[in-house]
């Protein structure tokens, strides 16, 4: 039986990569650099994995994932979408990747430290998945 601090960690996981999964499949359309859209579909990749290692983790336990709140998604949507209807070009996008980075640094990284008892791999994944949030703020940088 999974402890709640872990469930916790895990669902949080779960709900971060989601976010960045719909927010990468919402600005796929705008992308016009190659390089970009690669780079964004590897990270994209990278964040599926993450997603179902932290869903069949939960789904172990008999626990379910948690999903976006509606308003909150329907929210980011619009204001993407509205950001990038004024301008679509390389440097938007990468701002709003990075911004979603930063997000999910701080929300995961409040989580690593509130649920400081989870399981050791429950806070390995939380943690390879902000080092991963790390690594794309990087590389979105020659796109600014």
């Amino acid at each position: 039986m999974m402890d709640a601090q872990t469930r916790g960690l895990l669902r949080e996981c779960s709900l971060g990569c989601k976010m960045a999964i719909n927010s990468f499949d919402q600005m796929r359309d705008y992308v016009k650099n190659e390089e970009l859209k690669e780079l964004m579909d590897t990270y994209d990749k990278k964040h599926k994995a993450y997603e179902e290692k932290a869903a069949k983790m939960l789904m172990e336990d008999g626990s379910k994932e948690k999903e976006p709140g509606m308003m909150a998604s329907a929210f980011s949507k619009m204001t993407t979408e509205m950001k990038l209807m004024m301008k679509d070009d390389s440097s938007q996008v990468a701002k709003l990747v990075m911004d979603g980075c930063n997000m999910g640094i701080q929300t995961l990284g409040g989580y690593i430290n509130e649920y400081k008892n989870a399981s050791g791999q429950s806070m390995n994944l939380a943690k390879d998945i902000v080092r991963t949030e790390e690594s794309l703020m990087k590389d979105m940088q020659k796109f600014l």
